[in-house]
């Protein structure tokens, strides 16, 4: 199976920033998209920013122009890098990853256990 270990979370002053870091592994053949999403307490998980294998971004309106999203290949990780903050942003960050395992046809979703973003105002 495939195992996505994130790390970076943490204690934010509002205006400040923070990165997340997330790494995959396992029997993996190859990754397609990776990505981040969130839940804050009694919401729905949402999607934060996903990145292709080839680079290609796309973001949620409430994060454009203050999150960005990169990706490592050869080290199967992910991060989202995070520029002003504010109390909003509180949530527990889910790291995604649709991946393909050595003698496996398809590819499948797996995500981490998250990890706690806390924007103290």
């Amino acid at each position: 199976q495939v195992q996505l270990e994130e790390s970076g979370g943490g204690l934010v002053q509002a205006g400040g920033s923070a990165r997340l870091s997330c790494v995959a592994s396992g029997r993996i053949f190859s990754i397609n998209d990776m990505g981040w999403f969130r839940q804050a307490p009694g919401k729905q998980r949402e999607l934060v920013a996903t990145v292709s294998s080839g680079g290609s971004t796309n973001y949620a309106d409430f994060v454009k122009g203050r999150f960005t999203i990169s990706r490592d290949n050869a080290k199967n990780t992910v991060y989202l890098h995070m520029n002003s903050l504010n109390p909003d942003d509180t949530a527990v960050y889910y790291c995604h990853a649709y991946v393909k395992l050595e003698l496996r046809r398809w590819f499948e979703n797996y995500w981490g256990q998250g990890t706690q973003v806390t924007v103290s105002s």
